[in-house]
């Protein structure tokens, strides 16, 4: 399996290298069929979800959807992200794809908490020994999560990339639609939307 560092593949973020942005202050909505209660984070109108388990959340997502970004250019399908919570409360994020070339690809990073919900996370695909540097970080919200770990819309606060991810790599349509509806109520753009090929059906 071919790795990448600085290119990742579904970089910034399936779980990803995500831009970074900064986060303000928070007001509660109401909770939906889909999603926990969540946050005004005063950018926009982006709002992470009052609090994430990561051991519930850690394991094998498939990416449904997702905005299109730079990173994620050479991926033609099959993308997952693999999150492992380890004893240090870390978490490892293993992003892989199917290459345009047919190769599969894959880069391997880390994430940290950003504050005590687990709904923030910050993550970074330098190499191990450059991890220390406050460089090189980037912004990882849970925006949308069902009440049974299945389903999550996670994005960057400055709306300009979002990922719809599955524990199973197809999505009922109901639910799906549910998400689009969820990410446009907060301000991103989901008429670029790009679907996902995922062949493991």
């Amino acid at each position: 399996m071919k790795i990448m560092s600085k290119k990742t593949l579904a970089a910034a973020g399936i779980a990803g290298t995500l831009l970074a942005m900064s986060a303000c202050s928070t007001t509660p909505t109401k909770t939906t069929a889909t999603e926990t209660t969540a946050k005004s984070t005063g950018i926009g109108k982006a709002q992470a979800v009052q609090s994430v388990d990561l051991n519930r959340y850690a394991g094998k997502w498939y990416e449904i959807a997702r905005l299109p970004m730079f990173f994620q250019r050479n991926c033609a399908s099959d993308v997952t992200a693999t999150y492992t919570l380890q004893p240090t409360g870390k978490v490892e994020v293993n992003n892989q794809c199917m290459g345009k070339d047919g190769k599969p690809m894959q880069s391997i990073g880390e994430a940290t908490k950003n504050g005590d919900s687990g709904s923030k996370l910050k993550v970074t695909f330098l190499p191990q020994g450059l991890r220390w540097l406050p460089v090189g970080k980037a912004d990882y919200w849970v925006l949308a999560l069902d009440p049974n770990y299945n389903h999550a819309l996670v994005g960057t606060p400055n709306q300009k990339y979002l990922w719809i991810l599955s524990r199973t790599p197809s999505m009922d349509e109901d639910t799906y639609q549910t998400m689009v509806a969820t990410a446009k109520s907060q301000g991103y753009d989901v008429s670029k939307l790009q679907k996902t090929v995922q062949n493991s059906r």
